[in-house]
């Protein structure tokens, strides 16, 4: 758990990134978390909400979304390490997740043109 605190969202914080997160939040995510994040469906009864970061059991760093998302949490939820095709797929989820916070906690918008730039002069 303390190295998932530590670990970084090597993908921007982007429009795109949180738009292919979204696509995959669609395929794996809403049966349990509901198509709002809010867990409003009755399938889980302690699915968490998504939209209240306060409220994760798990941490609401980058690095504990990402693990409890790699590999899962509980017996409620499984691990999609083997169901998603890449750590990006992972991390441009916890992107989506941000996307789905109140306003005041969500990280800024990277442009993509900057986003680029960065990944570049690593």
């Amino acid at each position: 758990a303390e190295q998932a605190k530590k670990l970084k969202n090597p993908v921007p914080y982007t429009r795109k990134s949180i738009a292919a997160g979204k696509v995959l939040f669609g395929q794996f995510c809403t049966g349990c978390h509901g198509p709002d994040g809010k867990a409003t469906v009755d399938v889980i009864a302690d699915a968490t909400d998504l939209t209240s970061p306060k409220d994760y059991r798990d941490g609401s760093s980058d690095g504990e979304i990402f693990r409890s998302i790699r590999d899962g949490q509980s017996a409620s939820m499984p691990a999609f390490k083997t169901q998603l095709s890449s750590e990006e797929d992972i991390w441009n989820l916890v992107n989506f997740i941000h996307s789905l916070w109140p306003d005041s906690m969500r990280p800024a918008l990277q442009d993509e043109k900057d986003a680029a730039h960065a990944g570049k002069s690593k």
